[in-house]
C-alpha cells in the first residue's frame, strides 16, 4: 500500500457546478464545441457481453445486430477483471476488438467505468475495501456493489482504472458517451472512514454537540454527546435525528463519488463524449438522484416493470417523469426489460407479443432519447441466468428478436420525429427522500402481528407515492416531479404531495404561500408533522400549514381494519374504504369532503378542502383505497380547473403529449390491454407517423391490442 499513498491527494472529494441544461443526442462525433449528450435521433440497443459468451461469436452478433437496426451498444462497465487482470497490468485488446468492429458496423459505443464489481486480486490484497455492514457483520467477496467507495485505497485503484481508459478511449469515434459506475448507491458500508466523514460532517453542520444534542433530543435515554470523541457509531442508534441524518450522509457520500468519477472522466475525455449515470430504479432511498444530476451531463435510468397482464405502462412512466424532471431535460433508458427478470427462475414471465415494442414507445412518449435492453444475450451461469436478453441461452434469432427489428426500423425512419420530446405539465408530485427514510424509521401501517416488532410495511411512503401517481397516470394527466429545495413551484396548477413527515419551516411556508398565490394542493396525511432533524413539531399539528390546511389536530390513531366513509361521497361502492392510519382533525376553514362511517372516528372527517387565499388545499387524513384515491385525484383536477370533461378514453388507453424537436405536437395514444380499443381521436388534424395516414379531429381510430397510434399534428 506504500508505493501509492503519494497519490491519494488526487483523492480528495471535489465540489461541482451543475452541467449544462442538455438534451440530446449522442450520435454525431464531433467538434470540441458540441455540447456533450446532444441528439438529432433516438438511439436503440442493448448492453453487449462479448466476454460472457460461450464460444467466438462477435462477428455473428454484429451481423444479427445489423440485421435487426441496432445503434448503439453500452460494454465495459461489468469486468474490471479483464481490463485489469493484475495489480497494475491493463489489458485492451478483447475490449478492443469489440470497439472497432461495432465502429465499422456503424453502432455506437457507450462505455462504462467497471468500479461496481471489483476482481479478486484486490479484495485479497486489500480486504478492507470491503463495505462494513451496520452491526459489523462479517464481509464477503463474491457479491457486487460491495465496496466502500469512500476507501482511499478503492479510490486509488478506481481512479487508475477510469484514468487508463478514458485515455484510451477519447479519441475513438465510435465511443459517445461514459457511464460512471453502475447503478451507484451507499452500499450499506459503515467503515470507520465513512463513520469520521459522518462526524465531520456533523461538525460542519451543528458546530457543536451542544447544538447536536438539542436537534437530536438526546437527552432522551441520557444518549448526551458531550464531545465529539464520544459520539457513538450508527449500529444500534434508537435516535430518529441520528437515523435520518445517517441517510443523508449516505446520499452525500454516492454525489460526491460519482462527482469525483465524473470530474476525473472530463479530464480525460474527448469533449463530445457526454457522462450519464444509470440510477437502479428512481427514487432510491440512498441516493439524491436530484443532486447526482447535477455532475453528470444527462441523466440515465434502469426501469423495469411488469409483464404479460401486468404490463399497463405506469411505472415506466413514473419512472421517466422522475428522471425527466430533475433537469427538465430528456433523458436515456440504459437497462429494461428484454424478455423476462429476476435472480431466480420463479419470475418467468416473458411479453406478450407487441409489449416489447410498445415499451419502447413508452419511454419515447415520457422523454426518453435512448432505449437500451439488459441486455443482448442470455447469461448461461451466474445469478442473472434467468435475466434474459434480447437472445436467449440458445443466442439465435426469436421471438423477441424480431419484435425489436421491427421497432428499430421504425424508429430509424420516424426518429427524427420523436427525439428531443418536451413536456410542458400543470402537475407536479414533491418528491421527499428524507420522509420516504423517516417514515421507515416509525412506520404507520406494518403488516398485522407486528405491532411491537420490526415488521414489512403494508403501507409505507412509497405505497402512497405509486397510487398518486398511478391516479394522474390513468387520468391521463401528465406529471412532473418537483423538489423540497426547488426555489419555486409556480409553474405548476396543482401540486401533489405524498406523507411530507420531514419539512423544515422554510418548505410547509412555501407551500402555504403557493396555494395562497393561487396553488392547488393535494396533501396526504402525516403532512407537516416532523421537523428537519425528524422531531415532531411542539405546536399544534400540521404546524405552519394550519392556517393553509384549515384545521389542526392533537390525536390520531392506527386502524386495525379498514373503515367506510360516510354514505359512499366519492360513488366507489366496495372501495369506499381507508385503512391503516386517521387524524382527528378538526376543522377550523376547511369544509369536510368525507368522514368516517364509525360511531367513534365519525366525530372527524377523513378528507378536507380549504379555500385559501387564492388557491386550495385539499388533505388526506388517511390511508385510501386506490380506486377512491382515484376519485379523490380527479375531484381534485376538476376543483383545480385541469380535468378534461370530454369523452373519456377507453380505460386501457393512455395519451402523452409533447413538442418534437421539430416544433410539432406529438400525441402518443398507447394500449395497454390484449383487446381491440375503439376511441375518438380529438386533437387536431395529424399524421401517424407510424403509418403515415392521416388522422382527422374527432375521427374512431381502433387500437390493436398492445399498439399505438403517434399523431403528428399538422
Amino acid at each position: 500500500m506504500k508505493r501509492f499513498l503519494n497519490a491519494l491527494p488526487l483523492l480528495a472529494s471535489f465540489s461541482f457546478v451543475p452541467a449544462p441544461f442538455l438534451h440530446a443526442q449522442a450520435g454525431k462525433q464531433g467538434t470540441a464545441a458540441q455540447v456533450p449528450g446532444s441528439m438529432n435521433d433516438v438511439l436503440y440497443g442493448a448492453a453487449y457481453y462479448h466476454e460472457y459468451m460461450p464460444y467466438e461469436r462477435l462477428d455473428k452478433d454484429i451481423a444479427l445486430m445489423k440485421d435487426a437496426g441496432i445503434t448503439v451498444v453500452r460494454m465495459g462497465e461489468s469486468t474490471w477483471s479483464l481490463w485489469e487482470p493484475q495489480d497494475g497490468h491493463f489489458e485492451y485488446a478483447w475490449m478492443d476488438r469489440v470497439v472497432d468492429a461495432m465502429g465499422k458496423a456503424g453502432i455506437k459505443v457507450i462505455m462504462g467505468t467497471p468500479t461496481y464489481s471489483i476482481p479478486t486480486w484486490m479484495y485479497r490484497e486489500h480486504p478492507e475495501v470491503l463495505a462494513r455492514p451496520l452491526g459489523g457483520a462479517q464481509t464477503f467477496y463474491g457479491m457486487r456493489q460491495n465496496m466502500d467507495t469512500d476507501n482511499p485505497t478503492f479510490r486509488f485503484y478506481a481512479q487508475r482504472v477510469i484514468r487508463n481508459m478514458v485515455e484510451h478511449y477519447k479519441n475513438n469515434p465510435a465511443v459517445i458517451g461514459w457511464q460512471i459506475d453502475n447503478e451507484t448507491a451507499s452500499y450499506g458500508a459503515s467503515n470507520q472512514d465513512v463513520f469520521t466523514g459522518f462526524v465531520d460532517h456533523l461538525k460542519q453542520k451543528f458546530g457543536t454537540t451542544d447544538a447536536l444534542n438539542k436537534a437530536w433530543f438526546l437527552n432522551y435515554w441520557g444518549e448526551d454527546v458531550n464531545g465529539w470523541e464520544n459520539m457513538p457509531p450508527r449500529d444500534g442508534t434508537i435516535s430518529t435525528g441520528y437515523k435520518l441524518e445517517w441517510s443523508r450522509w449516505e446520499q452525500m457520500r454516492v454525489t460526491d463519488y460519482l462527482g469525483w468519477q465524473a470530474k476525473l472522466v472530463r479530464e480525460y475525455r474527448r469533449p463530445d463524449q457526454f457522462i450519464t449515470q444509470d440510477y437502479g430504479g428512481a427514487m432510491r432511498r440512498n441516493v439524491n438522484e436530484h443532486e447526482v444530476s447535477k455532475v453528470v451531463d444527462i441523466d440515465a435510468v434502469n426501469p423495469y416493470h411488469g409483464s404479460q397482464d401486468h404490463f399497463d405502462g405506469q411505472n415506466q412512466a413514473m419512472q421517466g417523469d422522475y428522471t425527466r424532471s430533475l433537469k427538465h431535460s430528456n433523458y436515456l433508458v440504459t437497462e429494461t426489460n428484454a424478455q423476462t427478470t429476476d435472480w431466480t427462475s420463479s419470475y418467468q414471465y416473458p411479453p406478450y407479443d407487441g409489449q416489447l415494442r410498445l415499451d419502447v414507445y413508452t419511454h419515447m412518449s415520457s422523454g426518453a432519447n435512448m432505449v437500451e435492453y439488459w441486455h443482448w444475450a442470455s447469461i448461461h451461469s451466474g445469478q442473472e441466468t434467468y435475466w434474459k436478453g434480447v437472445l436467449s441461452h440458445d443466442l439465435e434469432p426469436n421471438r423477441a428478436y424480431a419484435e425489436v427489428s421491427k421497432t428499430a426500423h421504425e424508429l430509424k425512419k420516424i426518429g427524427p420525429h420523436l427525439v428531443n420530446l418536451k413536456k410542458t405539465n400543470d402537475v407536479a408530485i414533491l418528491y421527499s427522500v428524507d420522509s420516504a427514510n423517516a417514515i421507515d424509521f416509525m412506520p404507520f401501517g406494518l403488516a398485522p402481528g407486528t405491532q411491537w416488532q420490526m415488521g414489512k410495511p403494508a403501507a409505507d411512503y412509497t405505497t402512497v407515492l405509486h397510487q398518486l401517481h398511478t391516479a394522474l397516470y390513468n387520468a391521463n394527466v401528465g406529471t412532473d416531479f418537483v423538489f423540497p429545495e426547488d426555489a419555486d413551484f409556480s409553474r405548476y396548477k396543482l401540486i401533489v404531495i405524498p406523507p411530507l413527515y420531514i419539512a423544515d419551516d422554510a418548505l410547509l411556508t412555501k407551500i402555504s404561500d403557493y396555494v395562497k398565490g393561487g396553488g392547488h394542493v393535494l396533501m396526504s396525511f402525516k403532512s407537516g408533522f416532523a421537523n428537519e432533524n425528524s422531531a415532531v413539531r411542539w405546536v399544534r399539528a400540521p404546524g405552519p400549514l394550519r392556517e393553509a390546511a384549515g384545521f389542526s389536530y392533537q390525536e390520531f390513531s392506527n386502524l386495525e381494519k379498514p373503515l367506510a366513509l360516510k354514505d359512499d361521497p366519492f360513488k366507489v361502492g366496495d372501495n369506499n374504504k381507508v385503512m391503516y392510519w386517521a387524524e382527528f382533525l378538526k376543522l377550523e376553514h376547511a369544509k369536510a369532503l368525507a368522514t368516517y362511517g364509525h360511531p367513534f372516528f365519525g366525530q372527524w372527517p377523513a378528507i378536507t378542502r380549504n379555500q385559501f387565499g387564492s388557491g386550495s388545499l385539499t388533505y388526506e387524513g388517511t390511508v385510501l383505497d386506490d380506486k377512491l384515491q382515484e376519485k379523490v385525484v380527479l375531484d381534485t383536477l376538476a376543483d383545480a380547473h385541469l380535468l378534461d370533461e370530454s369523452e373519456p378514453l377507453p380505460a386501457p388507453v393512455r395519451e402523452k403529449s409533447g413538442i418534437n424537436g421539430m416544433g410539432k405536437t406529438l400525441h402518443y395514444f398507447l394500449n395497454y390491454s390484449s383487446d381491440t380499443q375503439h376511441m375518438t381521436y380529438k386533437r387536431k388534424t395529424g399524421m401517424d407517423l407510424l403509418t403515415g395516414r392521416t388522422i382527422a379531429a374527432n375521427a374512431t381510430v381502433d387500437l390493436a391490442p398492445w399498439d399505438l397510434i403517434i399523431v403528428e399534428e399538422q
